[in-house]
C-alpha cells in the first residue's frame, strides 16, 4: 500500500457521508497528537474519502497542514461506495472480551496513556462495581447504569438506542422492562452490564 502526504486542503469529504463523526473528533484528535498518524485517510482517485472522515476532522481541528493519504485507484466507484459503508459497519458486529479488556486496562492503569475510554468507563471496568440489570430500580440514577451500557451501545447508535427504546416502551409497563427486553436480545457476553 502506497501512501503520501498531502496538502489537508486537497482531500475532499464525500458530501454523501451517511456517519456522523462529530462525537468522535476530539478522541481522533488527542489520538493523533498522543500517537501520530498510524492510519492514513483513504481517498478515490479524485481526492473524495473513503475512509477517515474523522481523521480528516481532527487533523483540521488540530491545524494539521498535511496529512497522509492512500489513493485507492483500484476500486470501481462501486467498489468505493460498497467499502465505504463496510469499513464502517463491519466493525459494529464486534463485541468487547470484558474480561480480556480490563486486564489489558489494569496494565496501563499507572500510565497516561490514551486508550478512548473515560474515566468512568475505566472505572467501571477495573472494578467489581459494574452495574448489572438486576440493580436497575426506579431509584436508579441512569449515571450510575449507562457508562458500561455505552461501550456497546456507543453514542453513535445512541439514535438507535433511543428509537428501540420508544419503539418498546410502548409495549411494556415501564423503562427498565424496555431495557431488559431490548437486552434480552442482544448476545449477553457483550454487555458489561449483564
Amino acid at each position: 500500500m502506497k501512501v503520501q502526504s498531502v496538502k489537508i486542503d486537497s482531500v475532499i469529504e464525500y458530501a454523501n457521508n451517511p456517519r456522523n463523526n462529530d462525537a468522535s473528533v476530539d478522541k481522533v484528535a488527542a489520538s493523533i497528537k498522543e500517537y501520530g498518524w498510524q492510519q492514513p485517510i483513504v481517498v478515490d482517485s479524485e481526492m473524495v474519502i473513503v475512509a477517515g472522515h474523522t481523521r480528516l476532522l481532527a487533523a483540521k481541528k488540530l491545524g494539521i497542514k498535511k496529512v497522509p493519504v492512500h489513493i485507492a485507484d483500484q476500486l470501481t466507484p462501486q467498489q468505493v461506495k460498497a467499502y465505504r459503508l463496510a469499513d464502517n459497519r463491519i466493525g459494529e458486529d464486534s463485541a468487547w472480551d470484558f474480561e480480556s479488556l480490563a486486564l489489558e486496562l489494569s496494565e496501563l492503569k499507572d500510565t497516561d496513556l490514551l486508550t478512548g475510554f473515560s474515566d468512568t468507563e475505566l472505572h467501571n471496568l477495573l472494578s467489581n462495581d459494574i452495574p448489572r440489570l438486576d440493580d436497575l430500580d426506579d431509584k436508579t440514577d441512569e449515571s450510575d447504569f449507562w457508562p458500561s451500557i455505552y461501550i456497546k451501545v456507543s453514542p453513535d447508535t445512541k439514535q438507535q438506542w433511543d428509537y428501540l427504546m420508544e419503539e418498546v416502551s410502548n409495549h411494556v409497563e415501564s423503562e427498565n422492562e424496555a431495557v431488559e427486553l431490548i437486552l434480552a436480545s442482544v448476545d449477553r457476553k457483550s454487555i458489561a452490564a449483564v
